[in-house]
Formats: structure tokens, sequence, C-alpha cells
């Protein structure tokens, strides 16, 4: 077995984007667009950071798109809610988030998805759902670093950890546990899919 070969097995593409057009890419970045918008929309309201199911969509895009097309989407959301689309939790959507203490986890965004698409690629999806829960987890650690070191900035670190961190890593091994099953059963059923 050659080694092109068996990266093309390991690598976790089941929407097979590597393959299709741009205009099909394109109409992908848009479906993604609407997916983390509605995403943002399941959130339990807590101060001042919101608990979403953001982060999931975020990683999940990441991995089911791959880490360049995934990236592209998550910006192209980020500018959705820049221009002023309500499209993020809450359906805020404008600059006023951009600066204020949600700052920080909407930068990491487009990070940690491209993050969890170049480990995908690199076979720690699918299959392999040691692996692929590792992937989502470091992402959204790396998340809660980036967004609780802005509010630490904004609010002083004892408050940033206590209100920015530590109500979200529970929620952070949940949703990754989440990831990691539901690629499992893309993995599995689109394998199958293929074969009839």
């Amino acid at each position: 077995m050659s080694l092109s070969h068996h990266h093309d097995e390991a690598a976790f593409d089941p929407l097979r984007l590597g393959q299709r057009s741009l205009v099909v890419k394109s109409v992908f970045v848009l479906a993604g667009t609407l997916v983390l918008a509605l995403a943002s929309q399941i959130s339990v309201p807590i101060v001042p950071v919101p608990v979403t199911m953001q982060t999931f969509a975020v990683t999940m895009i990441g991995a089911l798109y791959g880490w360049r097309l995934g990236a592209v989407t998550i910006l192209a959301w980020l500018g959705e809610a820049l221009v002023g689309f309500p499209v993020l939790a809450g359906g805020a959507g404008g600059i006023a988030p951009f600066m204020g203490p949600t700052a920080g986890y909407l930068a990491s965004f487009p990070i940690i998805g491209a993050l969890v698409g170049l480990l995908a690629e690199r076979g720690w999806s699918g299959d392999r759902v040691v692996s692929s829960f590792l992937a989502h987890l470091s992402a959204n650690i790396l998340c809660l670093a980036i967004g609780g070191a802005w509010l630490a900035a904004l609010i002083g670190a004892e408050k940033g950890w206590l209100l920015g961190v530590a109500p979200f890593i529970l929620g952070a091994v949940l949703k990754s546990a989440l990831a990691a099953a539901v690629l499992k059963a893309v993995k599995t059923y689109g394998g199958k899919a293929k074969l009839n």
C-alpha cells in the first residue's frame, strides 16, 4: 500500500468537498453559515457569556468541511454578524459582540474550526473515536483559553476564569463526546451508503 493511498484512507472527507466545483463549495459555505446561525440560537443565557451550541457547530464544520473550507465558512458567518445580521447568540449582530465579553471566543472560532479540520484530514475523526474526541476537546479548550484571556483582560483574571472558563469546561467535554459520536456515525453510515 502506498503512503498516498494510506493518507486517502485516513483522511476524513465524507462530503467529498475536495472534489467539488467552486459553485457547490459556495453553496456549502452558505449552508454552513445557516447551520452556525441556528446553532447560535440554541443558548442558555448566562452572564457575561451564554452557553450555546456554537462551538459544537464550529468544530463540526471544521471536521466535515476540512480546514480551509471550514475556516472560510466560519469567517463568512462572522462577516454576516459583523455587517449586522442577527446570526450570533440571542440574535446578536453588528460590531458590539466583537468588542465586548464574547470577542475572544468569536476570534477563536475560525482557528478552532481550522484546527479540527486539519486533525480530521489527518485521520483524527470518524472511526478513530478517541482521537476525534481529543481533536474536538483540544479545540474547545483553545476556544476557552482565547475567550477567557480576552475576558480576563476586561474584568480581571479571577473573574475571567470564574465567568468565562470554569462554567464551560463540562460543556466542552460533553460537546466533544457528542461530536465524536456523530462523526463516527457519519463515517459508518456514509461508508455503507457508498457500498450500496
